[in-house]
């Protein structure tokens, strides 16, 4: 009888460890979506390892530079990006999940620019600071009649804005005032665009060298399907003040 129990149990202790996976995840710092430091860690973390956990799996999470992310899931070193937008070029070496949030990208300028975007050509002769790697979308990189110098991150680009060395910045306007505030430095002297360049949705993408990369995107699909029947998708949207 202790024979087959503890064969019972062995099999079923195998069982479980041979579907959950602990999966490891990389982000840059992207508030409110991806914290740093102490505290809440983030809206995409917590959707991601929720979804993920209502699976059986776990998320190791680690912050690091965005094109090192990037580079490390594309290889197949890390297997997640926890908060990625589509754009065709990456459809050849990122596996995409269903969206579960959406950004909309807008222009950030200096406070009393009456600028307003509305197409290619109000941007004419401007100078526009972009963040290297970042998925803007091929028409908008591939337009000359602006410039587009790059930068590592949102900070850097918003400190040459003030400094007037470009003319304008662009960001998800939510991430954009959680990055201002974060670093210090005054909202007031930055106001946004009406119109947004695009409306782009949030996907988990991991990398097709990843053997794992389809087990683990369904796994997420079918996560997210259930922290939103159960609620539990909502408590997080409510925690951190979205609707």
């Amino acid at each position: 009888m202790m024979k087959r129990y503890l064969l019972l149990l062995t099999t079923l202790i195998f069982s479980f460890s041979a579907f959950s996976m602990t999966i490891t995840a990389a982000q840059d710092p992207w508030p409110p979506f991806v914290n740093k430091g102490k505290g809440d860690v983030g809206i995409s973390v917590e959707i991601v390892t929720e979804a993920l956990a209502s699976q059986g799996h776990q998320v190791q999470f680690k912050i690091m530079p965005w094109t090192r992310a990037l580079n490390e899931v594309k290889s197949g070193k890390v297997d997640i990006l926890v908060a990625t937008w589509f754009t065709d070029e990456r459809t050849s070496f990122l596996n995409y999940s269903d969206p579960y949030l959406e950004n909309s990208l807008k222009f950030i300028k200096r406070a009393g620019d009456n600028f307003e975007y509305s197409d290619f050509n109000s941007l004419n002769g401007k100078s526009v600071g972009i963040i290297r790697n970042y998925g803007y979308g091929s028409d908008f990189l591939g337009a000359s009649n602006f410039k587009k110098p790059e930068a590592n991150d949102l900070i850097s680009n918003v400190k040459k804005l003030k400094a007037k060395r470009i003319d304008l910045t662009l960001e998800d306007e939510l991430v954009a005032k959680a990055t201002i505030s974060g670093a210090g430095m005054n909202l007031s002297d930055f106001a946004f665009t009406n119109n947004a360049l695009s409306v782009n949705p949030i996907h988990v993408t991991s990398g097709l060298s990843n053997p794992k990369n389809a087990e683990i995107i369904e796994a997420f699909n079918k996560g997210l399907a259930e922290i939103k029947s159960n609620g539990k998708l909502e408590s997080i949207l409510a925690k951190y003040g979205i609707k």
